[in-house]
Formats: structure tokens, C-alpha cells, sequence
């Protein structure tokens, strides 16, 4: 499957972005899809992640977006969402959405599970 990232700009603190990832090349509802992001001179790390349908499509984030992004999908258009509110000048970052199978809730974190990734798109938050 290959994926597309779109939705990224500049925002004021406080502010909202919703972020698009668009899937091709596969059956986009078997794949969980996670959204990850990487600020300059720090390693990347985990945002937000949701299950295949066939696995209920649940939801997992870390603590330091709980409350604040949800990540939703659209399997009709192929398309994953990572809803961004009260955005903070720390969650400057570029995002990247990746796709991936058969993995348990816990492990969807983990970014060697997953296949395939798109492009990043850049999110900047200003204060």
C-alpha cells in the first residue's frame, strides 16, 4: 500500500490542524495505519495509531497527545485522520503516517512494525 500525508501548515498555539493520509494500492481496511512525527535533532516517536477494521479499529496514543489528537478512518476513501487540537508549540514536527498488519494494540507503536510509509507533512506550531 502507498501512502500520501497531506494537511500539515503553520498554526498558533492553541489552535487545531486535521491531518489526511491517503492509501492506494491495497485493501486499506486491513492495515492498521499510525501517525508519527519527528521534530529536528530528536528521534521520532509515536503519536497516535488505529486498528483494522477487522480488529475493531481501536485506538492508541501516548499521554502526550491523549486528549488532544484523535486519530480517526475513512475506509470508504482510503483515507486515515489525525484530528490536532490545542496544538503546542512542542508538537512542531513533520508527521508521517505508516501502514502495517496483524499487530496487537500494544505493538502499534512500535515503528519497525510497520510496511509501508508515506511522505512527511509539516507541522509547525507557533507561540
Amino acid at each position: 500500500v502507498q501512502l500520501q500525508a497531506s494537511g500539515g501548515g503553520l498554526v498558533q498555539a492553541g489552535g487545531s490542524l486535521r491531518l489526511s493520509c491517503a492509501a492506494s494500492g491495497g485493501t486499506f481496511s486491513s492495515y492498521a495505519v499510525g501517525w508519527f512525527r519527528q521534530a529536528p535533532g530528536k528521534e521520532r516517536e509515536f503519536v497516535a495509531g488505529i486498528r483494522e477494521r477487522e480488529r475493531g479499529g481501536t485506538t492508541l496514543y501516548p499521554d502526550s497527545v491523549k486528549g488532544r489528537f484523535t486519530i480517526s478512518r475513512d475506509n470508504a476513501k482510503n483515507t486515515v485522520y489525525l484530528q490536532m487540537n490545542s496544538l503546542k508549540p512542542e508538537d512542531t514536527a513533520v508527521y508521517y503516517c505508516a501502514a502495517g498488519r496483524n499487530m496487537i494494540l500494544s505493538s502499534i507503536s512500535v515503528q519497525s512494525n510497520y510496511r509501508s510509509w508515506g511522505q512527511g507533512t509539516q507541522v509547525t506550531v507557533s507561540s
